[in-house]
């Protein structure tokens, strides 16, 4: 009995002194450590935040080189700084900064649409340059390689030069030997465009007299 007693006796002291050692003997002061003038709202960027902030270097790079795409983007960058929405003051539409009267000849009526139409613009693009290589097709064979006007004349060259001044224009200048000049609203001239866009990969450019967007 006496035993019982005093495991009883015990067991109360145990549960006593561990539910006492959750309970506050003293009030804790904590007015020495405010900080109402200092602001502690700091943002800490997660795990996928600091990945984006410092991306792993890529791979590979995108070197479109003197390819046909790398000769159009060049063309687009020089027209529009590659702006399919833009209009100039001039009234030229898109990327490749085309005039309302080729894009008839192509077969585009709606210059709306056309102004909304990335894909369309791109199509525009591949018909007119297959439509002026065909009406420059005999001069190509016959200026491609020699000098006018101390530049080498190219097939892209010719191509970029009859974009900027239409194809008789190209041909008034080589055949007059660089002296009969063209120039846009711009100053930019056919000798700047030869020069410029010369040595490019146009073999892809089907002429076609026809061509349609």
């Amino acid at each position: 009995m006496k035993s019982n007693i005093f495991k009883t006796s015990l067991l109360l002291a145990v549960i006593l002194g561990v539910t006492s050692g959750f309970s506050f003997k003293k009030t804790v002061d904590l007015s020495k450590y405010l900080i109402n003038d200092l602001e502690l709202c700091y943002q800490v960027p997660n795990e996928d935040e600091v990945d984006f902030l410092h991306p792993e270097e890529p791979s590979y790079y995108i070197f479109l080189g003197k390819s046909y795409v790398g000769f159009k983007e060049a063309l687009g960058f020089k027209e529009s700084r590659g702006d399919y929405s833009i209009i100039n003051i001039y009234g030229y539409l898109g990327k490749y900064q085309f005039g309302k009267g080729t894009l008839k000849m192509i077969g585009i009526k709606d210059a709306e649409d056309f102004l909304g139409n990335t894909y369309l613009q791109e199509q525009a693009f591949s018909a007119n340059t297959s439509r002026n290589k065909w009406i420059l097709r005999r001069d190509i064979r016959r200026f491609q390689g020699t000098y006018v006007g101390g530049i080498k004349i190219t097939e892209s060259g010719m191509l970029a030069a009859a974009h900027l001044a239409g194809p008789g224009n190209v041909k008034k200048y080589l055949r007059s030997g660089g002296t009969i000049q063209f120039n846009d609203a711009f100053g930019t001239s056919i000798k700047n465009y030869l020069k410029k866009f010369s040595g490019y990969d146009t073999s892809f450019v089907v002429a076609n007299k026809k061509a349609k967007a």
